[in-house]
């Protein structure tokens, strides 16, 4: 009897193979008082422990194919630098000795204590990576009990891998031996394990609680990571269907592969620039895979959250050459750090008692102009890193223009102390600036008239303009892109930026979204920033669209008050050419 479970499908494509249940099993994790003659000795069996779990992973790079992509083996190399973190080691140890206890007490200890500081943030991105420090929590536990690697004489080529979650090195190892999908009960859309198999093409499912218990070993599964389903047992019709499906998945995506390098042009000729999104130049290697265009989006913060500091001129310049460079002649959009509210240095820097609404508080170009001191190094850098290649300055969270004559006056400053030095940058260095807070809508015209592009964050301009918190689970229901007011704004600082005559463009996950990308054409964008596996499928959807035909449709949707019709609308607008 076939069987149908939802979970959260993170990874497009259908997968259909047997069953591997991947049991792990609990440490019983007890806390044990010491002698003071046994501290020491716990002390070293901990560093021991941390050694092992260190070489476990160095030996999985070893296993992995030398064409991986750098953006992928970023996700070994994180897990490395936390093994090497004070927070991991010191923390551990200083537990071990405060509390005289066993090493898998203190370092359970300490890995709530900095997990509990992932759980506090907002941006759901970095809120997930509290996974990193779970999933190194659990290697170094492994090593502390004397346990093999879990790869070791396993084979899961062909099958679908069930587990609770899954490490990166657990994924990438997986990949290398060709499994045909994941399901886990834990993790979510911006997860590791999630993130990793749509960089690798793996159907995946998370999220989907009490699977090992749904599901039993070596039974046939189909895995649809469109809508999140899992057959189980599927019966004759249901696998004929599927792999009806899967073929026509591979000959969608051959289509789509086909636009990579190709302009992104309407069936009435108009030209759309599509650029991708990235948060490290590693970043652009998976924009290249999917097509070859520039970076509408550079996320510098978290170079400042990697370092947990500061970087000084010289770092910030090294890596947004690099990132230049990779390039080759494609623009590259430089957004100077969004630091604050969710995204903070947790160890250096000491603004005071905690903000009651840090999201509205000390962030982003506030906190830059607070203390110019550290901003100057960044804007330095990025015009020392203009001379090798088309780049963009972009400042984010802007709302008055106070703060952007203030930021206009220290990017110049920054360009006559280069002169000075006889240092070398582009001196018409284009600056924009994010619409992401609605007064910044509602007052467009006047950043339009001082500036060279505008870009539309919508992760934020909705949020501020509903007065919600997107990851709120309790009121995150009435976060919509479609609200009658967000569409106004929208429609706003396009029409700003025409006036004005200059660029706008859109960078939130509202432009990577293909139910909005005709809504957003027929509103009169034409610059989109999204993530990488998204290009091809918004290109998809430019080329084969009509600007003649969407204007005047969605002008008549930008008439309507009600969510649901304006939904319904939108809907059909997908089938419209």
């Amino acid at each position: 009897m076939s069987i149908y479970i939802s979970g959260i499908g993170v990874s497009k494509g259908i997968a259909i193979g047997e069953a591997y249940l991947l049991a792990r099993e609990q440490a019983d994790i007890h806390q044990q008082i010491l002698s003071p003659a046994e501290i020491e000795p716990e002390i070293k069996r901990f560093k021991q422990a941390m050694q092992l779990a260190s070489q476990q992973l160095h030996d999985i790079k070893k296993k992995i194919a030398r064409n991986t992509a750098d953006d992928i083996l970023v996700f070994i190399d994180t897990h490395l630098l936390m093994l090497e973190d004070p927070a991991f080691d010191e923390g551990t140890i200083a537990n071990i000795r405060e509390f005289s206890c066993n090493a898998e007490w203190a370092l359970q200890m300490q890995g709530e204590r900095l997990m509990q500081v992932f759980d506090e943030m907002e941006d759901p991105y970095l809120r997930t990576r509290k996974d990193d420090v779970l999933h190194v929590v659990k290697r170094i536990q492994t090593a502390l009990a004397g346990e093999n690697d879990v790869h070791d004489g396993k084979s899961y080529k062909g099958r679908i891998i069930v587990a609770d979650d899954l490490t990166p090195a657990d994924t990438i190892m997986m990949q290398h031996q060709k499994v045909a999908g994941f399901i886990t009960e834990y993790g979510g859309p911006l997860s590791h394990t999630a993130i990793l198999a749509r960089n690798l093409g793996i159907p995946a499912i998370v999220g989907l609680r009490h699977a090992r218990q749904l599901i039993h070993r070596n039974e046939v599964l189909v895995i649809d990571g469109f809508t999140g389903v899992v057959i189980n047992s599927p019966d004759k019709k249901s696998l004929k269907y599927y792999r009806a499906v899967k073929r026509d998945e591979v000959s969608k995506r051959n289509l789509l592969n086909a636009l990579s390098g190709k302009p992104a042009i309407t069936l009435d000729g108009e030209q759309i620039t599509l650029h991708g999104n990235i948060d490290r130049p590693s970043d652009i290697r998976a924009i290249k895979k999917y097509d070859d265009t520039g970076v509408g989006l550079y996320r510098t913060e978290m170079l400042f959250i990697e370092l947990n500091q500061w970087p000084d001129q010289q770092t910030h310049f090294k890596t947004y050459k690099r990132a230049v460079k990779a390039l080759k002649g494609k623009p590259l959009t430089i957004r100077t750090m969004d630091l604050g509210a969710d995204k903070e240095i947790q160890d250096t820097i000491d603004h005071g008692p905690m903000a009651h609404n840090p999201a509205m508080g000390l962030r982003a170009i506030r906190r830059c102009l607070k203390e110019p001191q550290d901003f100057m190094p960044q804007l330095l850098a990025i015009l020392r890193a203009s001379a090798y290649g088309p780049v963009r300055i972009m400042i984010p969270m802007l709302t008055t223009t106070i703060e952007l004559n203030q930021v206009l006056t220290l990017i110049e400053e920054a360009k006559q102390l280069l002169k000075k030095k006889n240092i070398a940058f582009d001196k018409k260095i284009p600056v924009g600036a994010m619409i992401e807070v609605p007064a910044a809508a509602l007052a467009a015209d006047a950043f339009a008239s001082k500036l060279d592009f505008l870009s539309i964050g919508t992760n934020d301009l909705i949020q501020y303009t509903l007065a919600i918190d997107r990851i709120d689970d309790e009121v995150n229901y009435l976060f919509n892109p479609l609200h009658p007011a967000v569409l106004k704004l929208i429609q706003m600082t396009i029409d700003a930026g025409k006036k004005a005559n200059i660029p706008v463009s859109m960078c939130g996950e509202m432009a990577s979204d293909t139910l909005y990308t005709r809504l957003l054409l027929g509103m009169g964008l034409k610059y989109f920033s999204v993530q990488a596996n998204a290009l091809l499928e918004i290109k998809h959807i430019i080329v084969h669209s009509t600007l003649k035909n969407l204007q005047p449709e969605v002008k008549s949707i930008m008439q309507l008050h009600d969510e649901e019709e304006i939904q319904s609308r939108v809907q059909q607008l997908v089938n419209l050419l």
